[in-house]
């Protein structure tokens, strides 16, 4: 371990036999770091006078959330970054005197997050500055949701839609049930199983505005494999190459592990490129697309309504047509 990485460690974990958890010491380490890193007491202080109100949309709730916090991470720069003109955040010699993190399994650190949405919000950065890459890493989120269990959410945006770093492969951890779409693909009716694969079951949504997938199991390591061929399936209908544009949220509820998949075909709505005051400050990633929208600019918290939000989530989410194409194309 180099010496400053030893610097940066509050506390390490790589499973087994342990006196604490994994979701206790990230508790621990963020009621350290919020008297000792003077960023995060600010961030955290914000949080309380975040204003929020709910829109009824067609067949759901959307929760907007005026957070002025979120600004730098809404209007982030997600096209090729030259790391000479900004330098990584997440990269380890770029991270804050104060801030320390919790050494994950050798590879990655979990860090405290200081420009929050909820009241734990954490960074999984991996320790190399690597490309953001869901199909090369979904062992790590599959690992992180067992070993976080219920009560959390492990959180993953495409590089394409939503990630504010995404030359440096990073997940999220958030405390579950904050974004409302947890509630919603639970509700009688709302799921048309399409799909067993491998002893997991394939899901879509109903009546959600935007396109989501959803896998169900009991073993997390058999919804792992189940994720891959999905993965593959969407590359193949998409005609690329490349990761597909999507959002992740994995969760445990009720003995099951559930794995979200939003399906995007654009980052941001035609609103956020308008010149003047019409513009619409949304870029949606992971947590917006859940149904927990952040609006960083006062103005727009208090005109959006659903018929504007509805339209963002359309514009921005992958047509039907492909989705059942490539759901169509597992076996």
């Amino acid at each position: 371990m180099s010496t400053l990485l030893k610097q940066k460690t509050y506390a390490t974990f790589d499973g087994g036999e342990r006196i604490k958890s994994l979701p206790e010491l990230c508790l621990d380490l963020l009621s350290q770091q919020k008297m000792s890193w003077q960023d995060l007491q600010k961030g955290y202080q914000a949080l309380k006078n975040v204003r929020e109100r709910t829109l009824h949309c067609r067949g759901i709730s959307v929760r907007l959330q005026y957070n002025p916090g979120r600004l730098k991470s809404s209007a982030a720069v997600v096209g090729k970054i030259d790391r000479n003109e900004r330098p990584c955040f997440l990269c380890l010699d770029h991270l804050p005197e104060a801030q320390k993190g919790i050494l994950y399994q050798g590879q990655y650190l979990i860090l405290c997050n200081p420009m929050p949405v909820f009241s734990s919000h954490f960074t999984v950065s991996h320790l190399d500055h690597r490309r953001q890459a869901i199909g090369e890493h979904i062992y790590t989120f599959t690992r992180l949701m067992a070993d976080l269990n219920s009560g959390w959410a492990v959180l993953y945006n495409g590089p394409r839609c939503g990630a504010s770093a995404p030359d440096h492969l990073h997940f999220q951890i958030v405390p579950s049930g904050e974004m409302p779409v947890e509630r919603e693909i639970l509700e009688e009716g709302r799921l048309t199983q399409e799909k067993r694969i491998g002893g997991v079951s394939l899901y879509r949504a109903k009546d959600l505005g935007r396109e989501v997938v959803i896998l169900e199991g009991d073993d997390v390591t058999a919804v792992e494999r189940a994720f891959k061929r999905l993965l593959n399936a969407l590359k193949k209908a998409l005609v690329t190459g490349e990761e597909p544009m999507i959002n992740i949220a994995g969760f445990h509820r009720e003995m099951k592990w559930y794995v979200l998949i939003f399906l995007r075909k654009k980052h941001r709505p035609e609103v956020f490129f308008r010149k003047g005051s019409s513009r619409v400050l949304v870029s949606p990633g992971v947590i917006d697309m859940g149904g927990l929208l952040i609006t960083p600019v006062e103005k727009d918290f208090d005109r959006l309504d659903a018929t504007t939000v509805e339209g963002i989530y359309g514009e921005v989410s992958l047509e039907s047509e492909i989705v059942e194409k490539a759901v169509d194309a597992l076996r």
